[in-house]
């Protein structure tokens, strides 16, 4: 389940875009404030806590903020991908490699914390809004449909691939603690340019503020 999930739940955001050819994207917009909420509750809640417990603190806080201008760094090349941005031009029948790296990046180290407590469901809520944006944003791009789709399937990869290598390998299993930490770093900025983030003319709305609060409740109760 670990394995399949991250998989499907990007194929599902992608087949959902292709079906539904959605016109506008205030909705999507709002599931993926909600997915930041629950994103970053629940690493405060179960994850850093834990991270913490079985590592040196000071040791711990350095990976974090390793990770987290590490995720800064991939956005010069995903320009904002990660959290349903996409300011860049697409040269027409030309795979994006820039963009296809840089996400995969992000989305291996991902797929390392899969395996504790709930944070499955943190990706899965995370990873579903994100895929469709990008799914809209690739359909609507001078792409052809088979690159589209080929992108979109090796993206949906690297989650669980991230989960496998860190149950079955010696390295990431040797600093599976310091990787976790990194991966909290990416979580923490992802999310954080998720929230805080205004909306058109800097507008916060009442409906970004309920699904936050929303999201943060139920991270709380699971």
């Amino acid at each position: 389940m670990v394995y399949l999930l991250p998989f499907l739940a990007v194929l599902l955001s992608f087949s959902i875009v292709w079906f539904s050819k959605p016109k506008q994207n205030n909705h999507i917009k709002l599931l993926l404030a909600f997915s930041g909420a629950f994103l970053l509750s629940l690493t405060f809640f179960d994850f850093l806590p834990e991270i913490y417990e079985q590592n040196n603190s000071k040791t711990t806080a350095v990976c974090i903020l390793v990770g987290i201008l590490l995720q800064i760094f991939l956005e010069f090349f995903s320009k904002g991908a990660e959290h349903g941005h996409m300011h860049l031009n697409l040269i027409p029948e030309k795979f994006p490699i820039a963009l296809f790296l840089s996400l995969s990046l992000h989305a291996l180290i991902e797929g390392i914390p899969l395996q504790k407590g709930d944070m499955l469901w943190a990706i899965l809520v995370h990873k579903i809004p994100v895929a469709m944006l990008l799914s809209i944003f690739l359909l609507n791009s001078k792409l052809r449909l088979s690159t589209s789709l080929v992108f979109m399937v090796l993206f949906a990869l690297m989650t669980p691939l991230g989960s496998f290598l860190a149950s079955e390998t010696n390295f990431i299993s040797n600093f599976g603690l310091q990787l976790n930490a990194i991966a909290i770093g990416i979580f923490f900025h992802v999310s954080t340019v998720i929230l805080f983030e205004s909306g058109k003319d800097h507008n916060f709305n009442l409906s970004k503020v309920a699904v936050i609060i929303l999201g943060v409740g139920a991270a709380y109760l699971l």
